[in-house]
């Protein structure tokens, strides 16, 4: 089997499908739509793939935007992870347009090789990465029962082998005080306000004493309805950070209080719920090393991994499961932030389209390494195993 052919005839792929892909990528762009709402996204994604040839399922996992597209049915069985949702009042601002299209545009271009070689290429819909973690659900839900590898190919500032991503958790929380005029009767009301006020302070004091890597942060998503009315009912939504399970359990628990001393002080009644759970990222460095090497003969030499953490990720609940990375592909300068408007920005330039051109070939490449050479996935195989 020659490994170098079919790797040029799955790049050769991504070409022939340049124009489209990049058609693609910026229509997502500009229909940015939230979570579990990416209902044009979604349709565009699964039409392209069943216009080639791909078998379709729609709204797996009881999640209307959530696919399935299969090509093949031997094993191995690789998975490219879609993402497509955009940020409240940002649209794609972390990219995802890129992400969605290189795993479509990669899955398609690597039909001929699969013809030849066997195996199966999967692309999985997710949908809600960025505030619900749709890959948890999906996860929990059955949804990579069947897969011998995953891959993600995140557009960024650096090109990266992989990420640190860290254990993160949601906090939704609420306080019920009681209204009054706030003049004529202030000492009638029970001020809620005042609590998420206070809950706010006694975060920033714990901010002082924790670990490095740790992060808690949030919003007010309601604080309140005029100046001379004591404040029955304020809404936040927070989230807190670690880079293992045990501490983050640790953390939940003293930002917690935060809420509860607040409750305590000022006699507003507390209400909240934890949310998704966001595992810790867990990179096979086995096959890393593969589409790290792919990567290189587009050009890209990416850099070691990250000892800092970049943020969280629900593919960290997939990489749980079964053999999974998550590199980086630059599309904008150093000094560019991500989830901002110049990102947002990035996804939509030339940059942004050579990003999703190199990334969809990336992926192209990797997974013809993995169903063309048994060595390769056996030894990926044997390092997830051996950190379970």
């Amino acid at each position: 089997m020659d490994i170098e052919k079919l790797k040029s005839m799955a790049t050769g792929g991504v070409d022939a499908h340049r124009e489209e892909l990049i058609e693609l990528s910026l229509r997502i762009h500009q229909n940015p739509e939230l979570g579990f709402h990416e209902v044009k996204a979604s349709g565009w994604l699964t039409e392209y793939l069943e216009r080639n040839g791909f078998k379709v399922e729609k709204g797996i996992c009881q999640l209307a935007t959530a696919f399935r597209g299969s090509y093949g049915s031997a094993k191995p069985t690789i998975a490219l992870l879609a993402e497509y949702d955009a940020l409240p009042k940002m649209g794609h601002a972390c990219g995802h347009n890129i992400i969605a299209t290189a795993a479509v545009g990669a899955a398609v271009a690597v039909r001929g090789a699969i013809d030849e070689a066997g195996g199966s290429v999967v692309v999985i819909g997710t949908p809600a990465e960025e505030l619900y973690g749709g890959k948890v659900i999906m996860a929990e839900r059955g949804a990579f029962e069947d897969i011998d590898a995953a891959m993600i190919v995140h557009p960024s500032v650096v090109d990266m082998s992989s990420i640190k991503a860290l254990a993160c958790i949601g906090l939704e929380v609420q306080f019920k005080g009681k209204a009054a005029h706030a003049a004529a009767y202030p000492q009638e009301g029970v001020n809620a306000l005042e609590a998420m006020i206070q809950a706010f302070n006694g975060i920033n004091s714990l901010r002082q004493h924790i670990r490095v890597q740790a992060r808690i942060h949030g919003i007010i998503t309601q604080g309140g309805d005029a100046a001379n009315i004591v404040p029955s009912y304020t809404a936040g939504s927070f989230l807190v950070r670690a880079e293992d399970k045990t501490y983050l359990d640790e953390l939940m628990e003293k930002v917690l209080n935060c809420f509860k001393a607040a409750s305590l002080a000022t006699g507003a009644r507390l209400e909240y719920k934890w949310t998704a759970y966001y595992a810790p990222l867990k990179t096979n460095f086995a096959l890393a090393e593969v589409l790290t090497k792919n990567m290189e003969t587009l050009g890209r030499n990416l850099g070691p991994p990250l000892e800092t953490a970049l943020g969280s990720s629900d593919a960290g609940n997939v990489s749980a499961l079964v053999p999974t990375i998550h590199p980086m592909v630059a599309i904008a300068p150093l000094d560019v932030l991500l989830h901002s408007p110049e990102f947002a920005a990035a996804a939509a330039s030339a940059e942004g389209n050579r990003g999703l051109l190199d990334g969809a070939k990336a992926l192209a490449m990797t997974v013809v390494d993995l169903i063309g050479q048994p060595g390769t996935m056996a030894r990926i195989k044997e390092e997830f195993l051996a950190a379970k």
